[in-house]
């Protein structure tokens, strides 16, 4: 009580301003408190580089629940939630719902364990042998199992939803197709912070691609959207990373982007003996594709081409053996260039054309050692 007295007698002693002030810089320190309790020191001061975590527009929540989100009835024009999506177990339901709260342009930080900071931090990853065992059955139980019906009941019973697995690729790809635009991520004592906007309406994706072999929607000839086979190389949810990965990182070759994460290390492997596009014989089976022909295209990439190549390259049909192994183009406008040359001259001459391209793609690459990195 003397302690309470006292600080009574202080503030008696304060102007109006001053008082204002010391309740500022009080709730300050307990919203700060908070916030470094439920995450750590230096997450606490990338959170309050990005939002203003004082405003009462801005809700701050360590939950798994939308419950604990939507309690309060006032307007938040920012929400923070603290607590790791692995432990989520509808993750896209939960940011759907955070979507729904905000407001255009509202801004939703969250945060994850990546599986390259979980393997940082078990001891076991210093392990050599032992860890890649003991990470490859984890990945088998906490990535196959939930996507096998009858095993997916066992997984779930087992974790309840917690403690999932998840990549960089996937969780920022979720918020995308969730409505929301990235604004940054930076990894902080272990857990990744995203900071994002609303900016669109959701997907709803309700059939998100998770195994081996997966369906790409691609544009083909006259522009119908077909759906090209091609072995996983990417974590899943990458697909809507595209435009995000192209706009801040560019591309190599003016094809692929540089420094591309999304893609694993087996997927790697995978790219550079072009394992990955063995399951494209079956569209080249059903005639939605050629053996030469323009590269198949994402919808998104597509649009970032200018309108005159975007009506050239729906003229023919895309093919397995693109012109760029021929043209060897090392920026976007060279690819671009390199393509509509080549449907220039098919048009003119298919047979020939597709003859004379794939013998000099083959060249290329086996005698020069040509990639599409």
């Amino acid at each position: 009580m003397a302690g309470d007295t006292t600080l009574n007698l202080t503030l008696d002693q304060l102007t109006i301003s001053e008082l204002i002030d010391f309740k500022s810089n009080k709730m300050l320190t307990e919203i700060e408190n908070f916030v470094q309790n439920y995450s750590s020191k230096s997450a606490l001061e990338y959170i309050k580089q990005h939002c203003d975590i004082t405003s009462e527009s801005t809700n701050i929540v360590s939950t798994t629940t939308l419950f604990n989100v939507k309690k309060s009835n006032e307007i938040s024009d920012a929400i923070i939630n603290l607590h790791r999506i692995n432990d989520i177990r509808y993750i896209n339901k939960f940011f759907e719902g955070i979507h729904e709260e905000l407001p255009f342009e509202g801004k939703f930080i969250c945060c994850v364990e990546t599986f390259h900071a979980r393997r940082k931090r078990k001891k076991i990853g210093r392990i050599p042998v032992i860890s890649s065992l003991y990470f490859f059955f984890e990945f088998i139980f906490m990535r196959v199992f939930p996507k096998i019906r009858f095993l997916k009941t066992i997984y779930f019973m087992m974790t309840r939803g917690k403690k999932r697995l998840l990549s960089k690729a996937e969780s920022l790809g979720r918020l995308i197709s969730c409505g929301f635009e990235i604004v940054d991520f930076k990894e902080r004592d272990g857990i990744l912070y995203i900071v994002s906007v609303k900016k669109k309406e959701p997907r709803y994706d309700m059939n998100p691609s998770y195994g081996p072999v997966y369906k790409m929607p691609r544009v083909g000839k006259n522009k119908k959207i077909i759906n090209v086979y091609k072995l996983r190389t990417m974590h899943s949810y990458s697909e809507y990373l595209q435009c995000y990965m192209f706009e801040k990182h560019g591309t190599a070759n003016g094809d692929k982007v540089i420094n591309d994460f999304r893609i694993s290390k087996i997927g790697k492997i995978f790219r550079r003996c072009w394992i990955d596009e063995l399951p494209m014989i079956i569209n080249l089976v059903k005639g939605d594709l050629k053996i030469v022909g323009v590269r198949p295209l994402s919808m998104s990439k597509f649009n970032m081409y200018p309108e005159y190549a975007q009506e050239a390259r729906v003229l023919t049909k895309p093919g397995l053996v693109p012109p760029f192994y021929v043209d060897l183009p090392e920026t976007f406008e060279e690819l671009v260039e390199s393509e509509m040359k080549y449907v220039e001259k098919y048009r003119k001459s298919p047979f020939i054309t597709d003859v004379t391209y794939f013998f000099k793609a083959l060249y290329n690459i086996f005698i020069k050692g040509a990639r599409s990195k």
